[in-house]
């Protein structure tokens, strides 16, 4: 798979995430969120629940789930870029936080499959 195609695989798995959190009550605050420490890739709220979304989307055919792909220092990584974005976004600071891993299986034919994985990880 090329570069391009991975990259679209990648946003098609993002916007499938957003679509998923937007549909259960969540709002979509920020996607794509850069850091030097890193990328959210889908940061979403609901009430006092701040959300940071770590997306990872594989074809069918993937040797390992990919929940796998999200190591210790992904979520190191992961965890330095959520403390940036509270240090830009002061109201967020009381919130309670939460990391999810949301997998995204894009087969050939069909529909994708989302699986949620909340509270993947903690600080």
């Amino acid at each position: 798979m090329s570069e391009r195609e991975r990259a679209a695989h990648g946003a098609k798995g993002e916007a499938l995430a957003a679509l998923y959190y937007e549909r259960s009550g969540y709002c979509v605050l920020e996607r794509n969120f850069r850091t030097r420490q890193g990328e959210i890739d889908v940061i979403v709220q609901k009430g006092n629940t701040l959300v940071f979304v770590e997306v990872k989307t594989r074809g069918e055919r993937a040797i390992a789930q990919p929940r796998e792909f999200v190591t210790g220092q992904k979520q190191r990584r992961l965890i330095l870029a959520a403390q940036r974005y509270l240090l830009l976004h002061p109201q967020s600071a009381e919130s309670v936080l939460r990391f999810d891993v949301v997998e995204v299986i894009l087969p050939e034919q069909g529909r994708p499959l989302l699986r949620c994985i909340e509270n993947a990880f903690t600080l």
